[in-house]
């Protein structure tokens, strides 16, 4: 066991390895040439490095026509990479109005395929207040008053639970330093605001936009004001 963690903990600590699983937290499938552009390295050494993720089962790849598409092997191997983030030394704050100064990436971002960052903890926080979701020895549950909130908001419990992955858990956010919410709940919440228009991606960035219907739904639903 020990050789083994050594093993993951070297693979992963290698500065471009690093840079490779950062990247692939967006949660979308990359090729070999856009992981080489986005971690400013050459397609060879990219090749090597990818093998070498590959073969610790730590990234997956699918093949479409001519290209290869790289992601994560499972999605506890995304939750390892942000768990890693929270080792990041939190900056000091000089004064009030600089904590008024959210970078995008810190205010609202995806962690692999659920909501993170400042509304994303908001999020969390808003659920466990109305009891939807009760925390229970460092885990979330879903409460029986939940499972009908979840039920009218259009997310099926019972088909999330069939899912071949963890169904609900707190996800420690690393630049809040509290928790979200990962796992299927999390993934389904994040799909319907994304479908619904209340969220939207932004091109070559982990960063959220939140759309005018987003904030008043997220101030009805979750009583979240977005700044």
């Amino acid at each position: 066991m020990e050789d083994q963690f050594i093993k993951a903990a070297t693979l992963i600590g290698d500065p471009t390895r690093a840079a490779i699983m950062w990247t692939l937290l967006d949660g979308r499938a990359f090729t070999a040439t856009e992981l080489s552009v986005a971690v400013n390295t050459s397609p060879q050494n990219m090749s090597m490095h990818l093998a070498k993720l590959l073969d610790a089962d730590l990234l997956s790849v699918e093949k479409q026509g001519r290209h290869k598409y790289y992601r994560f092997s499972n999605k506890e191997v995304a939750y390892v990479v942000e768990a890693m983030a929270n080792l990041i030394p939190k900056p000091e704050i000089q004064s009030k109005k600089e904590t008024e100064k959210y970078p995008p990436i810190k205010y609202c971002r995806t962690c692999y395929d659920h909501l993170a960052g400042k509304i994303g903890v908001a999020l969390a926080d808003s659920l466990l207040k109305q009891k939807i979701i009760i925390e229970n020895k460092n885990a979330f549950e879903i409460s029986s008053e939940g499972e009908k909130w979840f039920s009218d908001f259009g997310i099926n419990i019972e088909e999330a639970q069939k899912q071949k992955r963890i169904f609900l858990k707190p996800c420690l956010d690393w630049s809040e330093r509290r928790n979200h919410i990962a796992g299927s709940i999390g993934s389904l919440l994040f799909n319907k605001m994304i479908n619904e228009d209340w969220l939207r991606r932004t091109k070559d960035s982990r960063a959220i936009i939140i759309t005018g219907k987003g904030e008043k739904e997220l101030l009805k639903y979750f009583k979240i004001v977005v700044s």
